[in-house]
């Protein structure tokens, strides 16, 4: 009898080691042919169930058709789902480049042979570079700072010949200034409205005028804003870009860019130097900080 349980115990552990794991994650619905009886026949011990083994197999050579075809199919209609995700993806990158090679305000001159000379040339050139009516344009830059601050520029605006819309958003991580751990951050938001008042084809020099705040680990400070921009063509699809930004009060923003801007289609790369100065003048606790950041920026952007 002894002998009898030791060897029932070892068959048990046996089947238990072997058994295969089930495929269905928990909470997941298994399929029909996965699915197994509560109860057994009890067989001899060392006697094969033929009908058991008949069954198995027949499942299972069921199973592999069946698993056969399903695998044929998915693969037919997962090779058909990347052609067409790879076809519309290439027709939008195509697209993409057309539009921005074949667009934007620096193109190269066609005179229409059919017309005379002078209006011709009159035509094209007052729909071209800065004398555009209508520009859209968005970018952001990377400032290259001195030391450990680093900052992002974004920026977005619609113009028409003379008036227009813009809005800036610089953000400014620095370290902290009494050498705790961790880095300050700040947000400076700026919206004006802008009015060119000199437009040629190679220059437009424009006002602006707004709001601008800036956002400070302890306090948020809102203020008039002014400024001035300048855009002149240099060489060919290249233009010197320059501007300067004033906020007076409650705190004092002093802000200047100039670098240069080189047109490929309605892409822009741009390049150049900058300046930030900030000072509080104590709207915190009466006691005036100071930040002073310069150093180079690069940039991309589109304009339309």
């Amino acid at each position: 009898m002894p002998s009898f349980q030791a060897r029932w115990c070892a068959g048990l552990l046996l089947g238990l080691l072997l058994a295969v794991p089930a495929e269905a994650r928990f909470g997941k619905r298994s399929k029909p042919s996965e699915s197994t009886s509560d109860t057994h026949e009890a067989t001899a011990i060392g006697k094969e169930d033929d009908a058991d083994d008949d069954d198995k197999d027949s499942d299972s050579d069921g199973e592999s058709s069946d698993s056969g075809s399903d695998d044929c199919c998915s693969d037919s209609l997962d090779d058909l789902g990347n052609e067409v995700v790879g076809s519309v993806v290439g027709w939008m990158l195509q697209g993409m480049v057309h539009a921005i090679a074949n667009t934007g305000t620096h193109l190269n001159q066609q005179v229409d042979a059919s017309l005379p000379p002078g209006v011709a040339t009159t035509e094209l050139s007052t729909e071209r570079r800065h004398a555009v009516p209508v520009s859209f344009r968005m970018g952001a830059q990377n400032l290259l700072w001195r030391g450990d601050a680093k900052g992002a520029d974004m920026f977005v605006g619609l113009e028409f010949r003379r008036f227009g819309v813009e809005g800036h958003v610089l953000r400014l991580s620095l370290p902290t200034d009494d050498g705790s751990e961790g880095r300050d951050r700040l947000t400076l938001v700026e919206g004006h409205v802008t009015h060119a008042f000199l437009v040629r084809e190679h220059l437009r020099l424009r006002a602006e005028a707004g709001v601008s705040t800036a956002y400070a680990p302890d306090v948020m400070l809102v203020g008039p804003s002014v400024g001035v921009s300048f855009e002149a063509c240099v060489l060919g699809p290249l233009d010197l870009e320059a501007r300067t930004q004033l906020t007076p009060w409650p705190y004092l923003q002093v802000d200047g860019t100039v670098g240069l801007a080189l047109h490929l289609g309605s892409l822009m790369l741009r390049g150049g130097w900058r300046g930030v100065y900030l000072d509080d003048q104590g709207t915190v606790d009466g006691v005036a900080h100071q930040d002073r950041l310069h150093g180079p920026y690069l940039g991309a952007g589109l304009t339309f």
